[in-house]
């Protein structure tokens, strides 16, 4: 089994949520974390497929992430 840990950071000035690993790679980003989650679970495998790297048998972990300024 191939394991990919995607980060999930939270951008407080675009109000989106955005998906990235350099393994893959990947980067995506959406207003609904749900939805950001779906779509890299969709694309994962044909990003890694397009690349020559084994893209069957992959297990995602998602790691979240939040930062903020405090001024």
């Amino acid at each position: 089994m191939n394991e990919y840990t995607v980060l999930l950071n939270w951008d407080d000035e675009a109000s989106k949520w955005y998906a990235l690993n350099d393994d893959i790679p990947i980067i995506l980003e959406d207003t609904s974390l749900d939805t950001l989650i779906g779509r890299v679970k969709m694309a994962a495998p044909e990003i890694l497929e397009m690349n020559g790297q084994p893209y069957t048998d992959i297990h995602l972990l998602f790691k979240m992430e939040r930062q903020a300024v405090i001024a």
